[in-house]
Order: C-alpha cells, then structure tokens, then sequence
C-alpha cells in the first residue's frame, strides 16, 4: 500500500491524490485506506517513512562498514542523490518541504528524517578525520553544508532540470565534498 502510494505521489502529486483514486489502484476502498492511515498527510508520511527506513539500513551498513572512508563517502553520495528525474523518494522530500511550514507535525517528521542522515554524515567525517582520510575541522558544520549542497542537486535533477542528471549531480557532489574536506569521495586525499 505505501508503495502504491508513493508512486502515486510521485506521479501526480498529493494534492492530486484522493483515497478513491488511490483504494481504486489497490483495489480496495478508501475506507480501508483510511482505517488504517486516518488522512491523506498520514499516508504521505508513512510513505516517507517507509521509503527512508529502507536507506537507513544502508547507511548504518556503509558506516559500519571497512570500506575506505573516501569510498564510504561516495557510497553516502550515491545513496542520498535522486535515481532521476521524478524519483519517487525525493518527489516525496520535495511534497515534504513544501507543507512542513505550515504542518508541525510534517516539520517534525522532517526533521526526524533530516536528522538521521545529519547524524549519519557527521559519524562519516569523523570517522575518516579519526583515519586522517578528511580535514579534521568543524565535522558538523562541513556535514550541514555537503546536506544543503546534495539537497539542491537533487531537486534539480528530480525536476528535470536542463543540464542536471544524476552523473552530473553526483559529479559536482564529489567536487564540493574534495573542496569542504579534502578528499575525493571514492578516490585518494586531494
């Protein structure tokens, strides 16, 4: 059911999703869809949820990982950029963004999520500045900014943006990340 409505999120927005619509596609009611979720934001977030729990594992695995911290990062990389253009995922982020302002309960779900891979990203930087892989200054601060960077790559390439796909996106990534920390992701110190 989550998937179902991810996708359907992901197709043609959830202001465009109805119970009906979505219950029609599963075929089911939307009374069912609505005992177990309640409201359309509720589903919305539990397709996130959803979505997200799958990467965590991910990231936990890369991060306990014996990979070289350079190759963590380009795995990190990889993992938080879009497949492309409308990846469900970030169609999802995007829907996300654009309610939290107005949603307390969305801003914190956002910030739950955002959290998780803040945290994650932050463990990875120190990590490779304990194994004198990265720079070793202001870990936080060079992880928030490297988000904030993916974060716009990555609305550019679900969008469909001219000139932005995921090789691209992952390209400038890896050149932002040498620049804040002083090591090609996937490669040697710079």
């Amino acid at each position: 059911m989550l998937d179902e409505a991810m996708t359907a999120i992901a197709e043609n927005g959830l202001a465009a999703l109805t119970m009906s619509a979505l219950a029609d596609r599963l075929g089911t009611s939307g009374g069912h869809i609505l005992y177990y979720f309640g409201s359309k934001d509720r589903l919305f977030l539990e397709a996130l949820r959803w979505s997200e729990a799958a990467l965590t594992e991910e990231r936990r695995a890369l991060l306990a990982g014996r990979a070289a911290p350079a190759r963590k990062l380009d795995r990190f990389l990889r993992l938080y950029l879009p497949k492309g253009p409308r990846d469900p995922r970030w169609m999802l982020w995007i829907e996300l963004w654009a309610r939290a302002g107005a949603n307390e309960p969305l801003r914190a779900a956002q910030e739950e999520l955002d959290r998780g891979w803040r945290d994650d990203l932050e463990t990875l930087l120190a990590q490779g500045a304990a194994a004198g892989a990265f720079a070793a200054d202001d870990g936080p601060g060079r992880a928030g900014e490297l988000l904030a960077l993916l974060d716009g790559l990555s609305t550019r390439v679900v969008l469909g943006q001219r000139d932005a796909d995921r090789r691209s996106a992952l390209g400038s990534a890896r050149s932002a990340a040498e620049r804040l920390i002083g090591c090609a992701p996937g490669g040697t110190p710079g």
